[in-house]
């Protein structure tokens, strides 16, 4: 039993050829998958990295365009000082 287990083992290792013909269809379709999901890897990168930056500038934005209070910019609104001095 063991002396036909290994010569079978590598004739199944030891494909033959096939000699069929895939035309350029296949090929086309494969390629086109291929663009497809490194299109959407892509892009779910790229979402996952400009969010939070898109984030970032539109608070940045708020800050910037909005002032703040006089009372929340370190002075008291009606211009005493806290130092009690």
């Amino acid at each position: 039993m063991r002396y036909l287990l290994i010569p079978a083992l590598l004739l199944a290792a030891l494909p033959a050829p096939a000699l069929a013909y895939i035309g350029p269809g296949a090929g086309l379709s494969a390629v086109g998958s291929f663009v497809a999901l490194l299109g959407a890897v892509l892009l779910a990168i790229v979402g996952f990295v400009w969010y939070p930056i898109k984030r970032l500038m539109r608070g940045r934005r708020k800050n910037a365009a909005s002032p703040a209070p006089a009372s929340e910019a370190g002075t008291p609104a009606d211009g005493s000082s806290r130092s009690g001095a």
